[in-house]
């Protein structure tokens, strides 16, 4: 079982959160594409964008998962929202694990994420923005992933637990032996 977990869908649907509780369930290490963007770079997302603009974020987010989908320890990686929208890194996302989708209702996501603070594509019209992205990327994450966890209001020790059954299911480990 040396594949990589991979954690897509919109900002706000839980993908660190319930990462981090996967990680540490499946005994792996967690990844968070935006942390290792601002590591990499030593720039918060935000500022990038203020910077530079979306494309050298896009580039920045492309290299920073490049270089985590290639590691050869198995990790749980939570994926930027937007990032399955490049056709090379969709190829790696298939490549490299088990991709799972937060999938998540735009109405509840944008009572998740508010005003938007922190993240730059929402900065005007947080929930005019979040339903319209979501309507580009859903076909994108639909088609993209082997699993389907829906996020609805459950807590994030629930929707963890399904990911990890996922992959047990997925690699035929058996529940009391651990996913690692």
């Amino acid at each position: 079982m040396d594949e990589h977990v991979l954690l897509v869908g919109m900002m706000g649907s839980g993908k660190s959160t319930v990462g981090h509780i996967v990680a540490d369930r499946m005994r792996r290490p967690f990844r968070d594409s935006d942390a290792d963007v601002e590591r990499r770079t030593g720039e918060s997302v935000p500022a990038i964008f203020a910077a530079r603009g979306e494309p050298a974020f896009r580039a920045e987010e492309r290299a920073a998962l490049r270089a985590a989908l290639a590691s050869p320890v198995p990790s749980v990686i939570a994926v930027a929202g937007g990032a399955v929208l490049d056709p090379e890194t969709r190829s790696r996302l298939r490549s490299a694990g088990l991709v799972v989708w937060l999938e998540v209702a735009p109405h509840v996501l944008a009572a998740r994420v508010g005003t938007g603070r922190g993240r730059p594509l929402l900065d005007r019209d947080p929930s005019g923005t979040l339903k319209r992205l979501e309507a580009l990327r859903r076909p994108v994450y639909r088609q993209l992933s082997d699993v389907v966890v829906h996020v609805g209001g459950r807590r994030p020790e629930a929707l963890a637990e399904d990911v990890v059954r996922a992959v047990r299911a997925r690699f035929d480990v058996p529940a009391d032996k651990g996913a690692s």
